[in-house]
């Protein structure tokens, strides 16, 4: 009898608030440049680590008011015309396993080309380091599962932790600290509810709602649905939701929505509106939600929380299908190509 211990996904999930501290104490204490000493930042990576880009990209220009975007590394080796100018820019690599081609083959030509600096964020010391003017290796966020989990939210962390540093805003750093601590609680608080919902096949289809920082992690939770259950999921923006994808939602449908503060007024009513045309909705916010963090951490720095319980909610979907959340079909944890 397989136990739930027996799988690396839930191991990982459930141990990433460990990793999540690593991050913040390296994160912490690396030597940085300015915000001020480029015009532009550009985050990249491959599948999890570009949705993670999107988000942080997002972040980066919150806090500091510079131009920030999070592009594929594909598209940097091989349509650099659209995503590079002139202007002075920061690379910022992001990937598990340091190894990826195109992340890889993006950060050379970008240091090749004399474009600017390049920062590494990665969960092994390998060959994308080698390019890196500043390095962060997070190796408590190592997996292995081949689905990204504790490496994502601990690459996330610090992503988040070097946004608020460039932006000078060592109150949200400081804020951070908590974040291990209430993310194990919230865990502990919510698994049986990730299990109520992911183990209910009479659900065919699932919709992540996420907007500003959190669209990125939306993407990222909708691929986890993807690799690991092989269910329909899409990811959106709140208020897009409404503008034609909503014709999918019936009893078969889970709408979630990861909430923000700012706009929580007008999130919750496209949420109510799935719920009156049969779906069934599950919210995620600092409070008054069906996952509640209850963290009293800024809402910009506590982006991390959104995913554990949803990471979960795959992982026991994927086990009630009959499939092995550590070996998702088709796919390997590192894609290599010959560039």
């Amino acid at each position: 009898m397989t136990s739930l211990q027996d799988y690396a996904t839930y191991r990982e999930i459930k141990s990433q608030t460990d990793a999540w501290a690593q991050a913040l104490a390296l994160t912490q204490r690396l030597s940085l440049p300015k915000a001020g000493d480029y015009q532009q930042v550009i985050f990249t990576g491959c599948g999890s680590t570009y949705y993670l880009s999107l988000a942080a990209a997002a972040l980066y220009q919150e806090l500091t008011g510079f131009a920030a975007r999070g592009v594929p590394a594909s598209e940097l080796v091989f349509n650099s015309q659209t995503v590079l100018t002139d202007q002075k820019t920061l690379l910022v690599a992001v990937s598990r396993s340091g190894t990826t081609s195109e992340t890889v083959k993006a950060a050379e030509k970008f240091k090749a080309e004399k474009r600017g600096d390049v920062i590494v964020i990665s969960n092994y010391d390998e060959v994308l380091t080698q390019s890196a003017d500043v390095k962060l290796v997070i190796d408590k966020g190592q997996e292995d599962s081949v689905a990204q989990t504790r490496s994502f939210a601990s690459m996330f962390v610090a992503a988040t932790v070097f946004c608020a540093r460039m932006a000078g805003r060592h109150d949200l750093v400081n804020a951070m600290e908590r974040l291990p601590e209430v993310g194990h609680v919230l865990i502990g608080n919510h698994e049986a509810l990730a299990k109520e919902i992911g183990s209910n096949l009479d659900f065919d289809r699932f919709y992540f709602l996420g907007s500003g920082i959190r669209y990125g992690l939306a993407c990222e939770i909708n691929l986890k649905m993807k690799e690991m259950t092989l269910t329909h999921s899409e990811p959106f923006h709140f208020m897009e939701f409404r503008h034609g994808p909503m014709s999918m939602v019936n009893e078969q449908a889970v709408v979630v929505g990861m909430s923000s503060d700012a706009n929580r007024t007008h999130e919750a009513k496209v949420l109510s509106e799935m719920k009156a045309l049969g779906g069934t909705v599950v919210a995620l916010a600092e409070s008054d939600a069906d996952i509640a963090f209850t963290s009293g951490i800024p809402e910009s720095v506590r982006g991390v929380l959104y995913l554990p319980v949803l990471q979960l909610m795959a992982f026991y979907r994927s086990g009630t299908k009959g499939l092995n959340p550590d070996r998702p079909k088709n796919l390997t944890a590192v894609v290599q190509l010959n560039l």
